[in-house]
């Protein structure tokens, strides 16, 4: 043990004494954080809707109607109370939901909507008000944003930033970490020690595990107190599924480095295979259900996608951990089978 934790404290050295590995791993989560974009508008299309219709008249059946009619909406219930509605909304099975009151009532139409990607609430909001239209029953409408009543961005950008940056430092710095080792040749001297090539891998990969864990509590910290974006949910739950994710990362780092033999080509593979499904895949930018079919099927098997529904789950719908068992699942199979490769993959030989 105390070899062990020679070696992990050699690894903290090698990585604190390079200037520009710090900045990326210290400074680069402050920046995004601080200077991340809005999330970009795009169209929404099929989006899922309950209706709960009180009325129950010609007028009534014309706005729904319409609305199941819609390319923007997909009609996937009627529903008998609000109740219903919010365990909707806390499964994930719908965006929408429009209730209708009695004739009786002078109260019009209540749309409520999931604003925990306020741009995507906003845009089905609009869509609804069109969509719906002047008609008998389409008094002004009362709209009820949940979780982000303010429409605030930094609600959906936030965990994508947690997404990205744990993927940048476990994944590339791991890979690029192993790989130069291997590029001059100290990988050899290191196998012939006295430690277990497992546990060699384990003190390369230990020092990034322990700084994402610093990162994730620096970013919750400044989304808390800098963008006033809460921590409604489980803590514990957060750390939990973060430091999952992270392992995920890592297993991808190491798997890269066993299939690349020079730092730019885990650079490279890094950058394009991993952090660009982030963005483009994980429903961070672009909403993946706008996406054709075989987008979506691929975003399946993006780690990011997962934890990022976690993370909102969390920190906006205040859920706690046994909500997030889904995405805690699929991540600890992503861990064993991407650990079992790597580890088969890794050649003691070293050409």
């Amino acid at each position: 043990m105390k070899q062990f934790l020679s070696f992990i404290r050699k690894e903290f050295c090698h990585i604190f004494r390079d200037v520009r590995t710090m900045a990326i791993l210290l400074l680069m989560p402050v920046v995004l954080v601080v200077l991340f974009g809005y999330a970009i508008s795009t169209e929404v299309r099929q989006s899922p809707v309950a209706v709960w219709d009180q009325r129950r008249d010609d007028a009534s059946a014309r706005m729904i109607n319409r609305l199941a009619a819609s390319e923007y909406f997909d009609l996937r219930r009627m529903i008998g109370s609000t109740e219903e509605a919010d365990g909707l909304f806390r499964r994930g099975e719908i965006r929408l939901a429009l209730i209708i009151p009695p004739a009786h009532v002078a109260s019009g139409m209540q749309i409520l909507s999931d604003a925990t990607d306020p741009n995507e609430a906003t845009l089905l909001i609009r869509y609804a008000m069109a969509t719906l239209g002047p008609g008998e029953a389409n008094s002004p409408a009362e709209v009820s944003l949940l979780y982000n009543p303010q429409m605030k961005g930094a609600y959906n950008f936030v965990p994508g930033v947690m997404g990205m940056i744990l993927m940048l430092i476990c994944a590339m710095m791991t890979s690029v970490g192993i790989v130069k080792e291997k590029e001059m040749g100290t990988m050899e001297v290191l196998l012939v020690s006295p430690l277990k090539p497992a546990y060699i891998i384990l003190a390369k990969v230990a020092p990034y595990l322990l700084l994402s864990m610093v990162n994730i509590v620096t970013i919750v910290l400044l989304s808390r107190f800098l963008l006033d974006v809460p921590v409604r949910g489980s803590l514990f739950g957060l750390m939990a599924l973060s430091t999952v994710y992270a392992l995920v990362a890592l297993c991808l780092g190491l798997l890269i480095s066993t299939l690349v033999d020079t730092q730019q080509a885990a650079m490279l593979t890094s950058g394009v295979a991993l952090m660009l499904p982030v963005v483009l895949l994980s429903g961070m930018m672009f909403p993946v259900e706008n996406m054709p079919w075989p987008l979506r099927l691929l975003s399946e098997i993006v780690p990011a996608k997962w934890y990022i529904a976690g993370v909102k789950d969390i920190m906006i719908k205040g859920l706690g951990f046994g909500a997030i068992a889904r995405e805690m699942g699929i991540l600890a199979l992503m861990v064993a089978g991407l650990a079992g490769i790597s580890v088969k993959r890794f050649n003691l030989r070293l050409s």
